[in-house]
């Protein structure tokens, strides 16, 4: 008994941890998943994939039509050669088309997306669902009546504070993967920004050009060899790899509000603060990827995957 009520706290320990870490919220991260799926469809991109061309030496390549290992279909070439798939390939199937002396065309399948690591599926899904109820019934409704009583451009001038003061995970992040580049405009951000944009609630930088970095722990661990693990989805918090939930509690320990506002309540209130504002931002860009999309939970996870993968290979 006292295991499992050790346990419990531990993980109600870890999730109020992650809350407090700056990890967003649903609607942000909706946000960024809706940007990115509006510009890569991934099972469209992947029906759409063409078949192989690879050449050895100075062989013309060739256009091959692949079937199935399962079918037991023979590949084609467009040349009118006939190729046989060689046994036990599997889904990397090779064909070889005999050309003439000393020639030889070997060609593979080309890579078809992976499916998303989610072995915990099940559990993420109600969790899922309990946050989207949560935004539903509770942040959304919140949201429209701080909307009508807060107009936009203050909430734009919030949202600027906000990120002001989080410009030292970034800088940090930038440092560890080498980037001097991006960690030199963090600076120059943050100089600016809490100089000519009055403590950070105007964004001054953006009229030099001067574009915030978007390094976190999480980007910073991947760069440094280590894989994402699962894809987990907890309550309260947008979705995680492993290697992100340990990635946003480290970049919580950065965060200067934890040493301007030591306790756990009044970040909290901070936070809510920050959740609905940001919320509110995107209360027709949510409700718009949510009218467009039939299985919403694949999406997030399409999304949410395929952009963690863009943003570390930046």
């Amino acid at each position: 008994m006292r295991d499992v009520q050790g346990s419990t706290a531990i993980l109600g320990f870890a999730i109020l941890a992650l809350a407090l870490g700056g990890c967003g919220s649903l609607s942000g991260s909706l946000r960024n998943e809706s940007a990115f799926l509006a510009d890569e469809p991934g099972a469209t991109r992947a029906a759409a994939t063409p078949p192989a061309l690879v050449s050895t030496g100075d062989v013309i390549p060739v256009a091959v039509v692949e079937t199935s290992a399962s079918e037991g279909g023979d590949a084609t070439a467009g040349s009118g050669n006939a190729a046989t798939p060689a046994e036990g390939a599997g889904s990397s199937q090779f064909a070889q088309t005999q050309l003439g002396p000393k020639e030889r065309v070997e060609v593979t399948r080309a890579p078809e997306v992976d499916e998303e690591y989610d072995p915990w599926e099940p559990f993420n899904e109600r969790m899922f669902e309990f946050n989207r109820n949560l935004d539903r019934y509770a942040l959304k409704p919140v949201a429209k009546g701080y909307n009508v009583v807060m107009p936009e451009p203050f909430q734009v001038v919030i949202a600027n504070g906000f990120d002001n003061i989080r410009f030292v995970p970034r800088f940090v992040n930038s440092l560890l993967q080498g980037k001097w580049g991006g960690a030199g405009r963090e600076v120059s951000r943050f100089v600016i920004n809490s100089t000519l944009g009055i403590g950070g609630l105007f964004d001054a930088a953006k009229y030099w050009g001067i574009e915030k970095s978007r390094e976190d722990f999480g980007q910073t661990l991947a760069v440094w060899g280590a894989g994402p693990g699962p894809y987990l989805i907890l309550p309260f918090l947008e979705p995680l790899t492993v290697r992100d939930g340990i990635g946003k509690a480290v970049d919580g320990a950065m965060d200067p509000l934890s040493y301007v506002l030591p306790f756990i309540w009044d970040r909290l209130g901070m936070k809510v603060g920050d959740t609905i504002n940001d919320r509110s931002l995107n209360l027709e860009l949510f409700q718009g990827f949510e009218e467009s999309v039939i299985d919403m939970y694949s999406a997030v996870r399409h999304g949410y995957l395929r952009r963690r993968e863009q943003l570390i290979k930046e």
